[in-house]
């Protein structure tokens, strides 16, 4: 809150009535616009900051403008036969800053006849920047092959409005903004039903290095051809994908590729361990790591439709461990059970690992490729969990934990408290005064202090 005496706005306004005596901001605002209106001096307006940055950028590249300018008949729209106006040959153009467009100097471009009178006339040399295409690119996607129109509305209906969109925040806010502008024109044109392109929002982080943007002036530049180079592209994308979040920068300073490249030639091996033959019962496998193979489909399919990639590849990681574990000092590389996690495997590194998914779905005997193969049918059976964690406390502090059914009961559960050895001792022969029973995880004692 402050006080303020307003003096110079001119000698009709310097008054009494603009001493702002405590008045917040908002309530200081709607008091000099009362007195300025008062005075008839100004009025109230929205004033929007929407600056004209697509026609002031002038690049030789841009959209041209479809208008052809003559001394007698003024400004002309280019014919619709002749759409869309191609841009002239680069080679032999003089693309130098002059201060104005480029194509200026595209004298045999720019120089044509009216197509009203005939006479000489000129084409706009100006251009109007890539936003002009990138603000309603994806109503092209729906219609791509249309050449008389811009989308037939009837594809636009089939497929829009955009149910996800993924974008960096940089980029995504002058997009989204002149994307929204383009829709809603074209919505009280009659051309779309919508007047929002995008249902929902996302916007991935950056990958930073050290805290902070990559740039050479700060040294803190990493080369992507380089890693790629030493570590191969899906050892990258993995480390990217692994690294948090997608709304999350990435650090680069904190992730390890060789990592990642360790991982996946750990997957790799599963698929040359198998020994059984594509196409066997999986059902008379191992249990067990049925189960593991299961739940991590399960929750890596939970994972990814809820944009947490990077908690689909850590049950990616725990179904490898279990697999290796299995092959080595469990069931055997023969168990049904092993190829089953193993082509599990193989799909879900699919999603963010295609080359390595791509030769262990080779090595396992199919075809190519994994792409085409499908999300494997969960058995929700095998979701079940045999035992549950049961947490035994005295007066809320925690004395042991025990493995129970999860159908287990209130009063079972409540026995196998009070007469565990862990209980018993903690008690000392000291009656409860009340047992609070959650069953399958809780037992809490209550005691006098």
């Amino acid at each position: 809150r402050h006080t303020r005496y307003w003096r110079d706005w001119s000698s009709d306004v310097c008054s009494s009535d603009l001493i702002l005596n405590g008045l917040n901001k908002a309530d200081a605002i709607a008091r000099i616009i009362q007195v300025l209106e008062s005075k008839q001096l100004a009025k109230a307006a929205n004033n929007y900051r929407l600056r004209d940055w697509l026609i002031s950028r002038q690049r030789y590249w841009g959209t041209p403008i479809p208008i052809i300018h003559c001394e007698k008949c003024g400004e002309v729209p280019v014919p619709l036969e002749q759409l869309p106006v191609q841009l002239p040959p680069a080679a032999g153009l003089d693309l130098k800053p002059k201060g104005s467009s480029p194509l200026g100097a595209a004298s045999d471009w720019v120089n044509v006849k009216c197509p009203k009178c005939g006479a000489d006339a000129k084409r706009d040399a100006d251009t109007m920047d890539t936003f002009v295409d990138s603000s309603w690119y994806y109503l092209r996607y729906a219609d791509y092959q249309n050449e008389s129109a811009p989308f037939d509305p009837k594809r636009i209906e089939e497929w829009l409005p955009v149910d996800q969109y993924v974008g960096g925040v940089t980029h995504a806010i002058l997009h989204l903004l002149y994307s929204r502008f383009f829709t809603k024109v074209l919505h009280d044109m009659g051309m779309v039903k919508f007047n929002e392109p995008f249902t929902k929002l996302l916007n991935q982080g950056m990958v930073v290095m050290d805290g902070s943007a990559m740039s050479k002036s700060r040294g803190n530049l990493v080369r992507l051809s380089d890693e790629l180079q030493n570590h191969g592209v899906d050892a990258i994308r993995l480390t990217m994908v692994f690294a948090g979040p997608p709304e999350d920068d990435v650090d680069w300073a904190d992730v390890s590729p060789s990592g990642s490249v360790k991982f996946l030639s750990r997957a790799w091996r599963l698929s040359g361990d198998v020994t059984s033959k594509p196409g066997v019962d999986f059902t008379t496998g191992n249990l067990e790591l049925r189960k593991a193979t299961h739940k991590a489909l399960h929750d890596g399919a939970f994972a990814v439709e809820s944009f947490r990639f990077n908690v689909a590849i850590a049950r990616v990681m725990e179904l490898v461990n279990a697999t290796r574990k299995a092959i080595d000092t469990g069931c055997g590389s023969a168990d049904p059970a092993v190829r089953e996690a193993a082509e599990a495997i193989a799909i879900m590194l699919s999603l963010v690992a295609p080359f390595t998914a791509e030769e262990m779905w080779e090595r396992l005997g199919h075809k190519p490729s994994v792409a085409l193969a499908g999300w494997p049918t969960i058995d929700e059976s095998l979701l079940v969990a045999d035992n549950v964690t049961a947490v035994l406390q005295i007066n809320g502090k925690i004395k042991e934990r025990i493995e129970v059914s999860p159908d287990i009961t209130d009063s079972e559960l409540e026995a196998l408290a009070i007469t565990n050895p862990a209980i018993v001792a903690a008690l000392a022969g000291v009656k409860p005064t009340k047992i609070i029973t959650r069953a399958p995880k809780l037992v809490n004692l209550v005691i006098p202090n």
